[in-house]
């Protein structure tokens, strides 16, 4: 008789299978086979919260086949995924399957490899009740949420909305967000810069204006700043001090799940649900050529920086064999996790430092080989030698007036040399200083006064709006990306380029929630509640307790929403747009329907002319020299289509822009992501360069 091990997808159980042989039989459940019911709560709130879980419709043959596996099996052994969601899918199967839950038959795989599926074996242990009951108050708490709160918004609002536990703090979060932008009120001030250089030199550079008599000064308006420039016109720019110091910069720890959404969308342009299934994929199990089938990187949902000895000695002696010895820190490299990071898994890294991108290149393609690159490129990085710089800071007199420059020289590249994160954060640029004296007087090319305001604080995209989540404690590495993909797919926030805005939709939920159930929306109390069930996980709280002080207070406030809200409605305001209805002449307003947003006559009843909503492109069609429609593909991803269709058929994954190519006079397409470049696709110019991102049509249907 075979061991038969139950894994939750197909690509995981044939890397697997291909490493414990065939004596194992590996078979997937497709995710989980159990949940509660979904036509109703399927909770026992009067029954210390017991839940009622059904076999989920759809199963029933795959079930039936697990059954007829596990009868004919030696042993079963559960092996999905290391995590809250795995535990529940395992602990669910073993009641399915009748099998013994005081026996160790769960096994874990922290990596999809010949190393990582031998020490997972050796490791067999039973289902982990803690952490079961802290999925089970997750999933019962977002239920509960989800069936009372959902109910009074279709009463108050409009049918068909939900609201979430943890979504409708990340709503609020964007609009509170979108209002400080909107409430901001710009200040002005002025920067004065001169264009310096040392007598008997050509070389330049520029001094900014810092104070007048000892003391810093902020310039307020134009006659302050002329008064500034043209008094330093009239007298010398002599160098009063020099500082020389040295700094090390330190390279970013590798890979979390939050960080590594948040990277991967500022590089490569990828919503988070876009990362989390290419990592999936890289964790599951990809063929390699010359390595066979292996997952190529460690567990991607996690918030632990830890990293095994054996993996950080792997990248020393590549960085030493790649970049030379002095690329390798003489110290053991180890990053300050966060108090609330779950140490269960490693940080994600790849399996093999030595299956480099280029290794791999043949091997992957498309988000797959992008997601890759990242990670291996991050993880190397993290474990080299610091970037060592010489930073000079002048000071500069003229008449009462200083200036002052700073500047650095790089004295060794370090991890540089492979990898820099990106940040959100604009950072004043630093540039080299040419050989600068004491004393010296400086020759002046030219002072400029330059009028500047204020910005408004960014509105958030998805990578700050991770980070906010995760700062705030709100979510887990699991969630981040469910929580983005849930209030955009409902409208509650659009997409505007990379910036996440609130819908007039999703504002007026937020404003009754904020209203009526103050702690629902609450960060400090969501984050409570993610305390609270990480105390669950580690067997410090009782999880039906946690569940009835929650409902407690929260059907004490539904209560009372009701006698408030008796007999009102609220409205959701129309977004007024500059266009005229064709047929009375009336502004069109913005209305959401079962497929999406379209203009309206606001005149309606009495006039009902509709027509949808056109999003058109910078550039042109390269084919005719149409306009190029800005489109949606069914998993969110933006293309661009010629307007005129079926006739012309030209569609790119690529954006258009406004600069056109110098030989054909044809619009220049570029990808998503930063330092990508514009480049040709009309085949028919010397110029054409061949898009790199070509997909399937099946997406854009």
């Amino acid at each position: 008789m075979s061991k038969l091990v139950i894994v939750e997808s197909p690509a995981k159980a044939k890397t697997i299978k291909k490493y414990l042989g065939e004596d194992y039989n590996v078979i997937a459940s497709m995710g989980h086979i159990r949940d509660l019911p979904k036509a109703q709560m399927g909770v026992d709130i009067e029954d210390n919260f017991k839940p009622r879980y059904i076999n989920i419709p759809g199963k029933t043959k795959l079930i039936k086949e697990l059954k007829s596996l596990a009868a004919e099996s030696e042993t079963v052994y559960l092996a999905t995924d290391p995590d809250r969601e795995g535990e529940a899918i395992s602990w669910h199967l073993a009641h399915i399957l009748k099998l013994d839950t005081t026996q160790k038959n769960r096994v874990t795989f922290g990596e999809i490899t010949k190393k990582g599926i031998t020490e997972g074996m050796n490791n067999k242990r039973t289902i982990d009740e803690d952490l079961i009951n802290a999925q089970q108050a997750r999933r019962i708490l977002d239920r509960i949420v989800g069936y009372k709160l959902s109910p009074f918004l279709w009463e108050k609002i409009k049918g068909g909305l939900s609201a979430g536990r943890v979504q409708s703090v990340a709503v609020k979060l964007v609009v509170d967000r979108h209002r400080e932008v909107e409430s901001f009120v710009p200040q002005e001030y002025w920067n004065i810069e001169a264009t310096l250089s040392p007598n008997g030199s050509t070389k330049k550079f520029k001094a900014r204006y810092y104070g007048t008599d000892g003391e810093k000064i902020t310039v307020e308006n134009e006659a302050q700043a002329m008064e500034i420039r043209e008094n330093s016109l009239s007298n010398p720019f002599v160098i009063t001090g020099i500082a020389k110091g040295e700094r090390k910069r330190l390279p970013a720890p590798p890979f979390i799940t939050s960080s590594l959404q948040q990277e991967a969308s500022r590089r490569l342009g990828f919503t988070a649900s876009r990362t989390m299934r290419a990592a999936q994929t890289l964790y599951e199990g990809v063929e390699v050529k010359g390595f066979g089938q292996m997952g190529l990187i460690t567990y991607m949902r996690t918030d632990s920086l830890r990293v095994s000895d054996e993996a950080i000695w792997a990248a020393k002696g590549f960085i030493k064999d790649k970049f030379g010895e002095q690329y390798v820190p003489k110290y053991k490299r180890t990053y300050k996790q966060k108090n609330n990071a779950q140490d269960a898994h490693e940080a994600i890294r790849p399996t093999n430092v030595n299956i480099t991108p280029e290794v791999a290149y043949g091997s992957l393609s498309g988000d797959v080989a992008k997601l890759y690159k990242l990670i291996w490129e991050r993880f190397v990085a993290s474990q080299m030698a610091d970037c060592v710089q010489e930073t000079v800071a002048v000071d500069i007199a003229c008449g009462r007036h200083t200036y002052k420059a700073n500047g650095y020289t790089v004295l060794f590249d370090g991890f540089t040399a492979l990898y820099e994160e990106q940040t959100d954060e604009k950072k004043e640029k630093e540039t080299a200083l040419p050989p600068l004296e004491d004393d010296t007087k400086l020759k002046v090319k030219e002072i400029e006064a330059l009028q500047k305001f204020t910005l408004p604080p960014n509105e958030y995209t998805e990578a700050t709006l991770i980070k906010a989540l995760e700062e705030n404690g709100i979510g887990r590495p699991s969630t981040y990306a469910p929580i983005i993909y849930t209030i955009t797919e409902k409208a509650y926030v659009e997409r505007d380029g990379k910036k996440l805005i609130p819908t007039a939709l999703g504002t007026t939920i937020n404003d009754l929630l904020e209203q009526q159930f103050s702690d629902i929306v609450n960060v400090k109390f969501s984050a409570e509640m993610e305390n609270s069930l990480d105390e669950i996980e580690q067997g410090d709280k009782e999880w039906t307790q946690v569940l009835a002080e929650f409902y407690e207070s929260f059907s004490r406030d539904l209560e009372k929403a009701q006698e408030n809200m008796e007999g009102k409605k609220v409205k959701v305001p129309d977004v007024v747009t500059d266009e005229t209805c064709e047929v009375c002449g009336k502004p069109m307003v913005v209305k959401t329907g079962k497929f999406g947003k379209f203009l309206a006559c606001s005149g309606f009843p009495e006039c009902k002319n509709t027509r949808r909503i056109v999003k058109y492109a910078k550039g042109s069609c390269v084919k005719c020299g149409g306009k190029m429609l800005v489109l949606t593909s069914k998993r969110g991803r933006t293309f661009y289509a010629c307007e005129d269709g079926t006739n012309c058929k030209f569609m790119s994954w690529e954006e258009p822009v406004e600069k056109t190519c110098p030989s054909c006079g044809k619009s220049l397409y570029k990808k998503a992501g930063k330092g990508a470049k514009a480049h040709c696709l009309n085949e028919s110019c010397a110029e054409y360069k061949p898009s790199v991102t070509r997909k399937s049509k099946k997406e854009t249907k």
